[in-house]
C-alpha cells in the first residue's frame, strides 16, 4: 500500500517509517522537524518531506494516491498548552479535511493512554472506583495511594480497558483525546476507518522524551536516577519495536469504524523496578526515592491489552524487565 507517515523523522515515527518500507509498503514521509522535538537547525533525512500538517496545501500532493495515513506528529508531553493546541489538534483538523479532499479513507492515529487520566481501583467493601486527584494533605504526609472516601481502605488498580471514562489530567493528554475526538468525527462524516492506537510508554532505540528518557539522562550524567512518591507507582512500558509491530498490523488489517486499542507489554512494573533495572544494566548508582510529587499525577495506570490482541493478533514479545535492561545497557 501506499502509506503517508506524519511525524516521520521522530522516535516513534523513525521506526514505523522503516518497518513500513521493510514490509513492502510504499512510504511518503514528512516532519516538520520542531526544534523543540529535534532540536535547532535539524535536517530531513533523505525521503523525508519537511511538510508542516497544519499546511493544507503542501499535504495535497502528498496525500495523492494514498490508501492509509499513519498520524504521528505531534509535540509529545512536556510542551505548552497553546503548542499541543496548534500542532496536535489544529494539526490533526487539517489533515482531515485534506484527507476527505484526497478521498483518503483510513487513519491509524497515534494516541496514548494519557487520555484516560487516573486508572481505574477496586475497594474490598466499596467495589469499582474512578478516583479524583490525591489530597495534598496526604501527599505530603506520605500517604499515595488512592484510599476510599468513606472507610478509608486503600484502593487496589486494576487494568483498565478501551470503555473506561476518558478525563486527561493534563494539556497533552487533552490535546490526544482532542485529536481522538477529530478523528471520530471525520470518520462519521465520511465513511472513513479510523484506529486509534493508545500507545503506553513507548521505549527503545532513540527514546529520550518521557520518564525513560530522564532515567537515561540521569544515568548518563552519572547520577544516581531519581525517582518520585515512594516508587511504588506501577505502569506498562511497550517497547518501540512492539508498538511498530502493532502499527504495521493495524495499517495492513482494515478495521471498520472507529477502533481505540490500548498497545501495552501486558507486564505492569513499578518505577522503582524501572529506576533499578535501569541502574543495574548501565553500572550506575542505584535509584533515590525523594518523596517528591506532582499534585496532577497519576498514582497507577495500567492499559488492558486484551482488545488489540483480538482485533490485530498483536502480542508485545518484549518484556519490560528485559527491553529496559537492554536499552539501558546500549546508553550512548
Amino acid at each position: 500500500m501506499r502509506v503517508l507517515v506524519t511525524g516521520a523523522a521522530g522516535f516513534l515515527g523513525g521506526h514505523l517509517r522503516g518497518a513500513l518500507i521493510a514490509a513492502g509498503h510504499q512510504v511518503v514521509a514528512a516532519d516538520l522537524l520542531l526544534d523543540s522535538v529535534h532540536g535547532p537547525n535539524a535536517q530531513p533525512q533523505e525521503g523525508v518531506s519537511r511538510v508542516d500538517v497544519r499546511d493544507a496545501e503542501a499535504l495535497a500532493p502528498l496525500l495523492d494516491g494514498v490508501e492509509v495515513v499513519c498520524h504521528f506528529a505531534a509535540v509529545t508531553a512536556g510542551g505548552q498548552a497553546a503548542e499541543f493546541a496548534s500542532h496536535n489538534d489544529l494539526g490533526t483538523a487539517v489533515l482531515l479535511g485534506a484527507m476527505e479532499r484526497a478521498r483518503v479513507g483510513r487513519l491509524v492515529l497515534a494516541s496514548s493512554i494519557s487520555v484516560y487520566g487516573e486508572g481505574r481501583y477496586r475497594g474490598a467493601q466499596s467495589g469499582p472506583f474512578f478516583p479524583n486527584l490525591r489530597r495534598r494533605a496526604d501527599l505530603d504526609r506520605g500517604m499515595f495511594d488512592h484510599r476510599a472516601p468513606r472507610t478509608g481502605e486503600v484502593l487496589t488498580w486494576e487494568p483498565v480497558g478501551e470503555d473506561a471514562r476518558l478525563r486527561p489530567r493534563g494539556a497533552y493528554g487533552a490535546s490526544k483525546l482532542a485529536q481522538e475526538n477529530y478523528a471520530l468525527a471525520w470518520g462519521l462524516a465520511t465513511g472513513g476507518a479510523v484506529t486509534a492506537l493508545r500507545m503506553h510508554n513507548v521505549y527503545g532505540a532513540g527514546a529520550r522524551a518521557g520518564l525513560v528518557g530522564r532515567l537515561r539522562a540521569e544515568l548518563t550524567q552519572g547520577r544516581a536516577p531519581q525517582v518520585f512518591e515512594d516508587g511504588g507507582q506501577v505502569r506498562d512500558f511497550v517497547h518501540v519495536r512492539d508498538a511498530v509491530v502493532a502499527t504495521v498490523a493495524a495499517v495492513e488489517r482494515a478495521l471498520p469504524g472507529f477502533v481505540a486499542l490500548n498497545i501495552a507489554s501486558g507486564h505492569p512494573i513499578t518505577l522503582w523496578e524501572v529506576a533499578s533495572i535501569m541502574a543495574r544494566a548501565h553500572g550506575g548508582p542505584g535509584p533515590v526515592v525523594t518523596g517528591q510529587y506532582h499534585i496532577g499525577d497519576v498514582r497507577h495506570f495500567v492499559a488492558a491489552p486484551e482488545r488489540a490482541r483480538h482485533a490485530l493478533d498483536f502480542t508485545a514479545s518484549v518484556v519490560p524487565s528485559l527491553g529496559l535492561a537492554e536499552f539501558a545497557a546500549t546508553l550512548d
